[in-house]
């Protein structure tokens, strides 16, 4: 099974169909992209395609905790996440906090020095790269343009579906 893995390019199991955002997104968009397609995080692109960032479930995250941070100073009890963040909030520091972090743009809180890969990759060392730095997908780039992803779930799908 090493020998093959060693052999298989991110071409043979990347994701072409990418998700992405837009700099200029607001955070709520990009949260509710990722619910309608499934995703924990996407490239943040230009019109052209080219990767400016990544944002994934743990930069909105921690954006929540850094707010909650601020809330709890005050001592005085102010949940964030006790409603949805779209929900009726009687909690006029919550409500301020809850619009704040969803109309922050998501070039505000992504991570620019984003680690990528090409079609022609290994696939085995993209994922030493994805396990090393902890991540849980890489950008594929072909002459700078996105063209497609390559995930831990593509390689896990992977490996699994040749046993079935």
């Amino acid at each position: 099974m090493f020998n093959l893995m060693k052999e298989l390019r991110v071409r043979d199991l990347m994701t072409t169909q990418v998700v992405t955002v837009k700099p200029t997104d607001t955070v709520k968009r990009a949260i509710l992209k990722f619910a309608v397609d499934n995703v924990t995080g996407a490239p943040v692109v230009d019109n052209r395609n080219h990767v400016l960032g990544i944002i994934s479930e743990n930069d909105v995250l921690e954006l929540i905790l850094k707010y909650q941070g601020e809330l709890d100073k005050d001592n005085k009890y102010h949940p964030l996440l006790s409603t949805p963040m779209d929900g009726e909030i009687t909690d006029e520091l919550v409500a301020k906090a809850n619009e704040a972090i969803s109309e922050m743009k998501v070039e505000d809180i992504m991570t620019r020095s984003v680690l990528t890969t090409t079609p022609d990759g290994e696939i085995i060392e993209a994922l030493k790269c994805m396990m090393k730095l902890n991540v849980n997908k890489l950008p594929v780039l072909e002459q700078g343009v996105l063209v497609g992803t390559i995930s831990r779930s593509d390689i896990i799908f992977y490996i699994y579906k040749k046993k079935v």
